[in-house]
């Protein structure tokens, strides 16, 4: 009987191991929330040091670079945005007990991708295959 049980693959990471990704995602979340505020503060900050009193062609230039800068703010918090709904979703997943399982083979994450990307739902292998169909396709 012990040895199924050593040859049977596990299913489910344990309660500690769970805690240890659920402290992993909430450092990671605190600091994606943090960033996300500079970002929006970022492109939506009306600064009082603009270019009123200079030439217009200096002002254009600079306008110019403003809206891209702000763009690309925008950009990067809509990003960070996502990034954080999935950090947020991988809590739910630890507390409905399906944290680290991949959702294309039903088999454990390993630990070392979940330290790295602790909101993958995706295993390396179901990655690598699910790249490399989408190359042949």
């Amino acid at each position: 009987m012990k040895e199924e049980k050593k040859t049977e693959e596990k299913l489910r990471y344990s309660p500690e191991e769970l805690e240890e990704f659920k402290q992993i995602i909430l450092e990671k979340l605190e600091k994606a929330r943090a960033d996300l505020k500079l970002l929006k503060e970022a492109y939506t900050n009306d600064s009082g040091s603009d270019t009123n009193d200079t030439s217009p062609t200096f002002k254009v230039l600079e306008e110019g670079q403003q809206v891209l800068s702000k763009e690309e703010n925008s950009r990067l918090a809509a990003r960070q945005e996502r990034f954080i709904n999935n950090l947020e979703n991988a809590l739910i997943r630890i507390k409905n007990g399906t944290y680290g399982i991949c959702r294309e083979t039903g088999k454990l994450i390993s630990k070392e991708r979940l330290r790295a990307v602790p909101h993958a739902t995706l295993s390396i292998e179901a990655k690598t295959k699910m790249r490399k169909n989408n190359i042949n396709d």
